[in-house]
């Protein structure tokens, strides 16, 4: 398993939210909360966020996922219980690449973010207001 960098987690979530024009917040592990509604500090909205959706608690919906794989094949997108919360899951990283493998990864991944809260990179895509 190649552990990703921070530079390159920030050129992958680029390329897969380019179209978008949607604010983004990353994390030290993978984990973007993207921010469709951007308000004041972006960073602190997302620590907001993450820190309320990012922990997996046992028995509730914080434990579900789901694995989007990227169609350009070079990796995953493992959503959860908040829509604005996806977590990145390179190909190398989960030793199975069966959809509950990807799934656990990018779950335990997301609660490495939501419980260390360590921002890595701001896009901030709101209009200037020059």
């Amino acid at each position: 398993m190649t552990a990703v960098d921070t530079e390159e987690f920030v050129e992958i979530w680029r390329r897969i939210l380019a179209p978008s024009g949607i604010s983004w917040v990353l994390f030290e592990n993978g984990t973007c909360v993207l921010l469709k509604e951007p308000e004041g500090e972006l960073a602190g909205q997302a620590v907001e966020i993450l820190g309320d959706f990012g922990p997996v608690r046992a028995g509730g919906p914080a434990g579900d996922f789901n694995v989007l794989q990227l169609k350009d094949g070079t990796g995953w997108l493992v959503t959860g219980h908040h829509p604005d919360v996806v977590t990145y899951v390179a190909l190398d990283e989960p030793a199975d690449p069966s959809h509950l493998a990807v799934g656990i990864h990018g779950r335990i991944k997301r609660r490495q973010d939501g419980t260390a809260l360590c921002v890595v990179h701001v896009e901030d895509r709101r209009p200037s207001t020059d």
